[in-house]
């Protein structure tokens, strides 16, 4: 077995396996305990965990390890079940690849305000978005307020801290016209199964809920589609190279688990194409589900063929959402539709959208005034 740290080794079989002192027997010779698993991570915070649990009295009062022990105890003790999969993963990605690379070995007690304000400068030169480098900030933040909570270090030395106020601008969401719309679902209706770019357009779902749909959540008879997971591709690095894979989860949001109502040309497109299908899932690749990343590489296929713009899957929502929007649809009902957090969100995102709409109430204002107004400028 070749070793990899403190007392982690790679198997034979592919796996890693973790050894820590379990107990001493009567004469005082070590008693040890193993831990296994698929990733090197993964063994090396459950070794943390059980020496916490075997070795020390109180890991957390005792503890004087670097940042990157200190993290990884934090992530998996702390997060793996209390966030959704996918922000745990997040957490993860954004750890092992901004944050302990640049500051990981630092002892945590000894981290000081000067260091965080270096390692900032660092992020910075990194140009990253503004999100990315706020998000990796208050991750790090977050870690030193729950090792300040647990009394392992006096004070955050992120809190006198600020990172600049500069925000990249937010772009306005992309739209098709309804010319591009209408090119596009030519060549969408040519698909033998069915096409999840019909789907968007006509139900304002996300890749990841169309990804994971079955026709099981269709319900024809009272004509529904239950929204209750979504599929998502995350970045699960491993210290052998770096890898993604598929998993299965809760919608993004609370809101996200919605009901949308199911109108009569989608009700028997999708009717038609159940007929034929030899599949649990609405989109299929050989009878089985569709991930996101695959139905993204079929998308660009039909985009190239329509003749139209380069553009991202997801302005297949925002076109759902601005062709509502130019049929008069309130923002209330759009908002549901959505699966937003709030009507505000909503009306945040598709401001642009409404300029129209705007145009037009200032017009009908305009013409309450009375033609015989007289104008006197003097």
């Amino acid at each position: 077995m070749t070793k990899k740290g403190e007392n982690i080794y790679k198997r034979k079989d592919g796996r890693w396996e973790g050894r820590y002192i379990k107990n001493r027997d009567s004469q005082g010779r070590i008693i040890y305990g193993y831990t296994y698993g698929k990733r090197y991570l993964d063994v090396k915070s459950k070794l943390i965990i059980l020496k916490a649990q075997h070795v020390e009295s109180n890991f957390l009062n005792t503890f004087c390890g670097n940042l990157e022990t200190w993290t990884i105890y934090w992530l998996y003790h702390y997060k793996k079940h209390t966030v959704k999969q996918s922000t745990f993963f997040n957490y993860e990605w954004l750890i092992k690849k901004y944050i302990l690379p640049y500051i990981g070995e630092k002892k945590l007690s000894k981290l000081t305000s000067d260091d965080i304000r270096m390692y900032k400068e660092d992020l910075e030169k990194l140009e990253l978005s503004h999100g990315t480098t706020s998000n990796v900030f208050i991750l790090l933040k977050t870690l030193f307020e729950e090792a300040e909570n647990q009394q392992i270090i006096s004070s955050n030395p992120c809190r006198s801290i600020q990172l600049s106020r500069k925000k990249s601008k937010k772009r306005p969401p992309v739209a098709l016209t309804m010319s591009e719309q209408k090119k596009l679902e030519h060549v969408a209706f040519k698909e033998k199964g069915c096409s999840a770019i019909i789907l968007a357009l006509y139900s304002g779902l996300r890749i990841g809920e169309i990804s994971g749909l079955k026709w099981s959540d269709v319900d024809f008879e009272n004509n529904t589609i239950c929204v209750s997971r979504t599929i998502f591709r995350v970045n699960s690095q491993t210290n052998e190279g770096n890898k993604t894979e598929v998993l299965i989860g809760n919608p993004k949001t609370d809101q996200s688990y919605r009901v949308v109502p199911l109108a009569e040309n989608l009700k028997q497109y999708l009717l038609t194409k159940k007929a034929i299908s030899c599949s649990n899932h609405v989109i299929s690749c050989k009878n089985k589900m569709t991930e996101p990343r695959v139905i993204r590489y079929r998308f660009k296929k039909v985009v190239e063929e329509a003749g139209i713009r380069n553009i991202h899957f997801h302005s297949l929502r925002h076109t759902f959402a601005t062709r509502c929007l130019e049929n008069r649809v309130d923002i209330s009902s759009l908002s549901k539709l959505l699966g937003h957090n709030s009507a505000k969100m909503t009306l945040d995102t598709y401001a642009d959208s409404l300029f129209e709409s705007r145009r037009k109430a200032m017009y009908k204002i305009d013409q309450l005034m009375t033609e015989t107004a007289s104008y006197d400028y003097e």
